[in-house]
């Protein structure tokens, strides 16, 4: 997300004094809300869906991260970065390309 992005978000939540209510629990529960409104776009059917609704569900679960990032203070890239160099060593491709199974049984 680009720093303008970033900045309206946060200018949004505080012009209207919502961040009193953003706390880390809050957020989180909000984070697992929006996802689930987004995995209900895909209720029914797996192919047959309406992209704008999958987008603005998408962007509301992204907007809450966010916060949650701002909330503790937290990078993106960092923390992004971090866990990808776990997935590596967990993952590692000569055992787990084409294959969807847990690290724990490659």
């Amino acid at each position: 997300m680009n720093q303008d992005t970033i900045n309206r978000i946060r200018t949004f939540s505080e012009a209207r004094d919502w961040d009193q209510f953003h706390s880390p629990a809050n957020l989180a529960k909000s984070i697992v809300i929006e996802a689930a409104e987004l995995l209900e776009c895909f209720q029914w059917d797996d192919t047959e869906y309406n992209l704008q609704h999958v987008k603005e569900e998408l962007a509301d679960v992204l907007v809450y991260c966010q916060n949650l990032l701002d909330r503790l203070g937290l990078d993106v890239n960092e923390i992004v970065n971090m866990k990808m160099d776990q997935n590596e060593k967990k993952y590692p491709v000569e055992k787990a390309k084409g294959n969807s199974v847990k690290y724990d049984q490659l």
